[in-house]
């Protein structure tokens, strides 16, 4: 979705409680209805069956949460952006929250190709359902930090593939308190991985003595960067206000 014509709107929502089970598909299909429930004047595809032009970000796996996730639409004309939060929100199932709407430049990236980087706050817990001590945790960070590859085995195109995915990890912080729960920042390009297979790795490489699993997952940024500068989404590729034209 990147028209010459048009006014190009990126929104930020969130995804928390219940609403976590529901696919990436059928968040989608309940923007869509809200989109008509609010009656805004999208732009469409042309061609025998037009869609609206819309485009989302990446793709939330079912039962993880959000703070920060994105889509980009274009309507058919100028509107105010300061409207759609929350003629959006009272039009979407509890648990999505549109919570901003900016206006983008023309041509803008679109956001699969933009994002670069994800932030997680997760909550750890051993595969049967047994609690994990903070500084065990901690000490499994150390360990497989200290090696230089986190062999998995995951499904890529209806088949399984072993591929390392230490080198998606940027960050790994326990963090403060009692509970065992970790920050990760992770790569998205030229490969990603997901939260679970992150910890699944890092059991591995740490050899602990049980499997790591997440007990709750809260997706809490997107990052963009560009030439050793990065935004979170809403703020890259804004569209500035034109400047006010001086009386004479």
């Amino acid at each position: 979705m990147r028209g010459d014509a048009g006014f190009p709107v990126r929104l930020q929502y969130t995804k928390r409680g219940k609403i976590r089970w529901v696919s990436h598909r059928d968040v989608a299909r309940a923007m869509e209805r809200a989109f008509r429930i609010a009656q805004l004047p999208l732009a469409f595809t042309s061609g025998f069956s037009p869609r609206p032009k819309v485009s989302f970000g990446l793709a939330l796996s079912t039962g993880h949460e959000s703070d920060a996730e994105y889509l980009d639409l274009e309507f058919a004309r100028e509107i105010d952006c300061g409207d759609l939060p929350v003629a959006l929100t009272t039009a979407l199932p509890d648990g999505i929250d549109v919570v901003a709407a900016v206006p983008l430049e023309p041509r803008a990236p679109a956001l699969q190709e933009a994002v670069t980087a994800v932030s997680w706050a997760v909550d750890v817990r051993a595969a049967e359902g047994g609690a994990i001590a903070r500084d065990d945790l901690a000490r499994y960070v150390d360990d497989a930090m200290a090696v230089g590859e986190w062999p998995t085995t995951r499904r890529r195109k209806g088949r399984e593939v072993t591929e390392d995915v230490r080198p998606v990890v940027r960050r790994l912080d326990v963090r403060p308190g009692d509970d065992a729960a970790m920050f990760m920042e992770l790569s998205t390009q030229p490969r990603s991985a997901k939260p679970g297979e992150i910890l699944a790795a890092l059991a591995r490489a740490a050899d602990a003595p049980d499997e790591l699993v997440e007990a709750r997952a809260l997706r809490t940024h997107q990052w963009i960067e560009r030439d050793g500068t990065r935004w979170e989404p809403q703020d890259a590729d804004t569209r500035r206000p034109a400047p006010e034209a001086r009386a004479s």
